[in-house]
């Protein structure tokens, strides 16, 4: 039988890893995005603004996948110690 604890500490581990990859992802895209506009702008303005605006968002969704991560425990062997 798998102990709650570990189970929860399982998923948190998932999580953490997850979410780096989510945010690294997203990081990337966001470059993407900003070269190609860069690249397209002086022939395809709109199409740069838009792809500008979704690095933008992006950048933004990099963000609250940010605060989701920090939002997770701390695990027992990484666990700071407040009165230190």
């Amino acid at each position: 039988m798998v102990n709650k604890n570990t189970a929860m500490d399982d998923t948190q581990e998932k999580l953490k890893v997850l979410l780096d990859y989510w945010i690294e992802h997203n990081s990337e895209h966001e470059q993407e995005f900003r070269d190609w506009a860069d690249k397209v702008a002086p022939s395809y303005t709109e199409v740069a603004n838009q792809l500008q605006k979704a690095a933008v968002k992006m950048a933004s969704v990099s963000d609250e996948l940010m605060k989701a991560k920090q939002a997770l425990p701390r695990s027992k062997g990484r666990r700071q110690d407040v009165h230190g």
